[in-house]
């Protein structure tokens, strides 16, 4: 049975409008017709799902967060965050000025972190795993800490959709196209697509998260060179005047802007990640990703700036040798970017907080207090309070000022 709520007459005088009957609807709306009898209403059991889709009403999942006078936080895995690390990491909360959690709910590689119950709309996707078995669980926990909770949702990147319904992705022969890591994407033109991970949002919202995190919100890495030869469907952008480009622009811009006002009935924040050097371009054509559009359509913009990420760029031959140096200049970059905004978002980097030996020899450092520290005063000197520390292991640096 489908829970219901019970709205006092002061908040269904709109509810009840909705249930009024055609004829009634068709008599009011003669033009000019001013109709002043007096009207009343008895109480109304309202449908749940009717309620959570209205934008009269903010759906209350019954945990309480407050935000932070600035979010840091760490990135937690399901895995993390069902498991003995979980505490680990509830005790570097407790000893330092970390206050947040990014944790997965729908994982890179399109499966969900935990098992959704039987009546849930998900239960049926198949994709669950019982990494989390109770994730209302952990975020009363969280609640009862203060640690704001983010939830993590792998939106395009994602090989169990891709698998599961070719039509959805990018088909090379007679298989689906997958990357040299064997990932595979989901296609941003399909609205299926769309409404599949927000649904998958809305159920983290009404779990009790305070915030949605979407990633992978792009087309794969060098897409406009095999844009041509791969199979795939453009959905409403097919008849669309506009180049290649500016159509994988706005598919992306789309789905951001289309998710954030799905979830407003939610009371959620929305924020994207994306890739640090779209800041310094006006787009980055393959992958879809405008860092303006995408800024205006979240509250939270979250730049991947790790220094190993980048190539020689600002005139740093060897970005992960200077940490402090590179995200100060990517900083400037941002800040000038964002202050073109009529309403900019909270800028909230991902740092880092690993070591990238793959870099080979000469061209990385190892990664520890002091390199974290750097990239944390370089952003607060460029007024950006805000950031998250990356570690895909979740082992994050101890002694670490996080204030500083």
């Amino acid at each position: 049975m489908k829970a219901m709520k019970w709205l006092s007459i002061s908040a269904l005088v709109a509810t009840s409008l909705l249930t009024t009957s055609q004829a009634t609807f068709a008599e009011e709306k003669k033009a000019n017709s001013a109709d002043f009898t007096e009207r009343t209403y008895g109480f109304v059991a309202v449908d749940e799902e009717m309620v959570s889709a209205s934008t009269l009403f903010t759906y209350d999942s019954g945990l309480t967060f407050t935000y932070p006078d600035a979010i840091r936080g760490v990135y937690v895995t399901g895995h993390s965050a069902g498991g003995a690390r979980f505490n680990d990491l509830l005790k570097l909360m407790d000893t330092t000025d970390l206050n947040a959690m990014v944790i997965d709910i729908k994982d890179d590689f399109g499966d969900l972190t935990y098992v959704p119950a039987e009546d849930s709309p998900l239960a049926a996707l198949n994709i669950g795993n019982k990494y989390m078995k109770n994730p209302r669980e952990v975020l009363e926990v969280l609640e009862e800490k203060q640690i704001y909770p983010i939830a993590r949702v792998v939106v395009f990147k994602d090989t169990a959709l891709a698998e599961a319904k070719p039509e959805l992705s990018f088909v090379e022969g007679s298989s689906v196209w997958k990357n040299g890591r064997k990932e595979a994407f989901v296609n941003p033109f399909m609205k299926e697509v769309w409404d599949y991970n927000v649904q998958i949002a809305i159920e983290a919202a009404k779990m009790g998260f305070q915030e949605i995190q979407f990633d992978y919100v792009r087309f794969p890495e060098g897409f406009e060179t095999r844009s041509d030869t791969l199979k795939y469907g453009k959905g409403d952008y097919a008849t669309s005047k506009e180049d290649d480009v500016q159509q994988r622009v706005n598919a992306v811009t789309d789905f951001v802007a289309y998710a954030r006002e799905q979830l407003k009935p939610y009371g959620v924040k929305v924020s994207v990640d994306i890739f640090g050097y779209s800041a310094t371009l006006p787009e980055a054509p393959g992958i879809g990703q405008n860092f303006s559009k995408i800024s205006s359509n979240v509250d939270v913009i979250s730049s991947m700036i790790y220094p190993s990420h980048w190539t020689s760029y600002f005139g740093i031959k060897k970005p992960d040798l200077e940490p402090y140096r590179l995200v100060q200049e990517y900083a400037k970059a941002e800040n000038a970017t964002l202050a073109k905004l009529e309403n900019p978002p909270i800028s909230r980097p991902w740092i880092q907080d690993f070591t990238a030996s793959y870099l080979g020899a000469g061209n990385y450092l190892r990664y520890g207090k002091a390199e974290v520290e750097a990239q944390i005063k370089a952003l607060n000197e460029a007024g950006i309070n805000e950031y998250l520390l990356w570690n895909a292991g979740n082992r994050y640096t101890p002694g670490v000022d996080y204030t500083p």
